[in-house]
Formats: C-alpha cells, structure tokens, sequence
C-alpha cells in the first residue's frame, strides 16, 4: 500500500530512508513548536492553545503535502508572518487576534484562488529578483529587532529610539549562550541545532533557578480557545485590506521560493521543467485555511525540509512521517509550557541571520534594482512592519524604472501591487 501511494521504487528510496527523512526535518523544524506559541500569546491568545493549533496545524499541512503532492516536504505556520501577526497587526495597529485569524483565513482563501486560477505563477512570474530577496532579508531584520528586544539586548531609548541593554541581566546571557550554542551545532552540521539551543537554554535556566519546569507530558491542552475564533467580518474592515495583501504576497513568495528550492534539491523537477509544484502549492494554500481556523498564524512550507531531503527523502512518506511526530507532540506541552522568551529569542535571531543571505542576490551594481531592495529591507524593522517595507520596495522600484527610461522592463504585475500600495497610503 505505502509503494502504491508513495511510489517509492519510482523515486529511488525505501521506507527506512523515508522514516530517516522525516525524523530529520522534524528535528530541524520542531523549534516551531516552542517558538510559535510564545509569539502568540503576546496578543492574548491562549498559550496551550497555539500550542495544539501549532501541531495540528504543521500535522494536517505535512498530511496534504504527503497524499496530494507527494512531496518530502515539512508543513508549519511559518516564521517571520508569525511575528507580523503579534506584534504588528495585534501589537502595532491595535487590532484583535480574531481579526488577525480573520485576516490569515482570508488570505488562505486569496492564495488558493490565485493557485488554481494560475494567477499566482503571472505574480511570481512578475515580481524582480531583487525584491524577492529583500523581501526575505527584511523579514530577517524584522525578526532581528523582535528577537533582541524580547531577550533584552536592545531595549528602548527616548533619545537614540533604541540602545543596549543591561548586558549583566541573566535573560541576556541566557540569549547570547543560546545563539553560540545554536550557531555552532549549525556550522557543525548537527541536525535539530535550533531544537537543542533551546532546551539547553531552558534546562540551564532551570537548574540555577531562573526558570519553572512544568514537566514533560501530559494530556493535549484544550483548543477551544482559539478553534473557530477567527473574525472575518472584522478582517474586511479598510485597514486591514493592506494586511491581508502582505499576509498573501509573502505566503505567495515564500512558499514558492521553499518548494521549488526543495524540489530542485530532491531531484523531484523532472527534464522537462514540469513537477507537481501546483499540487504542492494547492496543499500550502490549503494548510493557511485549517491553521487559521484552528488558531495559528499562516503555515508554510519550511526550507528545513531541505535537511530531509539531504537524508534522502524524496515522498510524501518523508511529509507523512513529519506529521505523525507533530501529532505525537501534541503530549509535550508542559515542556512548551516551560520554555522562556530568553530561550526561544536566539532561535529567531539566527533565524534571522540566515535570511540575510538574500542579499547576495540583488543587483547592486544598478541603482534601479539596489535602492528598491534596500528600502524594502530597511523599511520593515525601521518602520516596524513588513506591510511597509513591501509598499516602499514596490512603489519605489516602479517609479525609477519609469522615470529612469526602463518603464517597458516592468512587468505589470509589480505596477499592479505598486498601485495598490498607492491607494492603501492615500485613503486608508
């Protein structure tokens, strides 16, 4: 039955590598779990909630990513959109986390259609090089700021804005020992390195009495909290029409990046260029819909899949085994419950560190390409919030094209969001 499903001779693989495959990206990716609700329940969410909604938002998303795509593919709501939806949507502009829910599900619903409709290839088809790369590096420096202040190493400043904190403070320390910690086993090629960062951080906090243990297992939290809390009607409202643009645009961007990187890895993008990136995408779309139903901030595939695939992953088997480990859990979250913010901050900062890589993308030899780039980049921690630096990058990219003489290199999809960016800054 498991070959039938998963054709696994045809792929060059066996059960045994598969489940190797899938025990790999899971510890690699498993940091979500800890990380994710401690985000947030900064808005007030429940925090055993999230903790449920997180697993079985990554178990549903992997479970569709194995049986419609087959692809060895790791599903959960993804970093960076999870921080947007906390501290900017809810934090920053004063909205409530139903809407914000409301606003996720709504994009979902936007993503699907643009899937199947074909949309979505004409957007990704359209959008330079250069702001896709800055959009991930902004991302980065976004979760860079969020990540420092949460830990205490910056700290606010009536004259400077921001400046170091009290370098003495054990939430500090604790941070910068989980960064090293977490840095090294990565430059080591030790898998679950963030995983480990954390509970290192967590167990050592506890030992010298800075941190409570819970416990390790225990029966699921209830998800009531946040199942079917989502506000849609809330979501509709003027000022959060520019968040569920951003909320679509980077799930568009991200996931595509992610998917075909990952495909191209497993060799899964046959000779003639085809693969089953609609599928895939189709299951991405699908997992934002349940996640926020379920109370989570938008899922996505995960780039640690790539790990995965290293260990020789190439089905849906690799994804099926994720979302059985996710399911499984389900029984930690006391050990969820026990993790502080000082541990969970290094994991978004190195995070963040490796999204700077994007950089090296952009063309910084042409001014027309660099300054859009670097807007959009700088926009996003400056101004606090990825919505902005979207809107300078794309308005500012078409408008040196067109007054620089290279107005027929745009592609109309970046004037299309140019545009809309427009709008939202003259009437919203």
């Amino acid at each position: 039955m498991i070959e039938a499903i998963f054709r696994l001779r045809a792929n060059g693989t066996d059960v045994r590598t598969e489940v190797v495959a899938g025990l790999t990206t899971f510890l690699t990716m498993s940091y979500i779990l800890f990380v994710n609700p401690a985000i947030l329940s900064s808005t007030g969410m429940d925090k055993g909630a999230v903790f449920v909604a997180t697993c079985l938002a990554a178990a549903i998303g992997s479970g569709v990513m194995a049986f419609v795509a087959n692809w060895p593919v790791g599903m959960a709501p993804g970093m960076g959109l999870n921080a947007f939806f906390a501290f900017v949507v809810v934090g920053a502009m004063g909205y409530s986390w139903q809407q914000a829910l409301g606003a996720v599900f709504i994009s979902g619903v936007v993503f699907l259609a643009l899937t199947i409709t074909g949309i979505r290839a004409w957007l990704i088809g359209g959008i330079p090089t250069s702001l896709r790369s800055a959009i991930v590096a902004g991302i980065g420096l976004f979760l860079a700021i969020i990540a420092m202040s949460s830990a205490g190493i910056v700290v606010a400043h009536p004259a400077t804005k921001i400046t170091l904190g009290n370098m003495h403070e054990p939430s500090v320390l604790y941070a910068i020992l989980g960064f090293f910690i977490i840095a090294i086993l990565d430059a080591l090629k030790v898998r679950g390195a963030i995983l480990i960062g954390i509970l290192s951080v967590t167990v050592l906090a506890t030992l010298l009495g800075s941190n409570t243990f819970a416990g390790i297992f225990a029966a699921p939290p209830s998800l009531a909290p946040t199942f079917l809390q989502m506000d849609v009607v809330g979501a509709l409202k003027s000022g959060l029409l520019s968040v569920i643009l951003v909320f679509v645009l980077v799930e568009v961007f991200d996931a595509t990046g992610t998917l075909i990187g990952v495909a191209r890895a497993a060799g899964l993008v046959r000779a003639d260029g085809s693969s089953n990136l609609g599928r895939a995408l189709f299951a991405d779309s699908t997992a934002i819909i349940v996640g926020s139903v379920l109370g989570t901030s938008s899922t996505t595939a995960y780039i640690e899949s790539a790990a995965g695939v290293q260990a020789g992953g190439r089905t849906g088997l690799t994804a099926l085994v994720i979302a059985l480990l996710f399911l499984a859990a389900l029984f930690i979250s006391p050990l969820a419950g026990s993790v502080p913010a000082y541990a969970t901050a290094p994991a978004l900062l190195y995070v963040a560190a490796l999204m700077m890589r994007e950089f090296k993308e952009i063309r910084w030899d042409d001014v027309t390409e660099s300054v859009p780039a670097a807007l959009t980049a700088l926009a996003m921690p400056f101004t606090y919030s990825i919505a902005n630096g979207l809107a300078f990058g794309f308005i500012s990219y078409v408008l040196l094209k067109a007054l620089t003489g290279k107005a027929k290199t745009l592609h109309p999809a970046t004037c299309v969001v140019a545009v809309l960016f427009l709008v939202k800054f003259a009437y919203f």
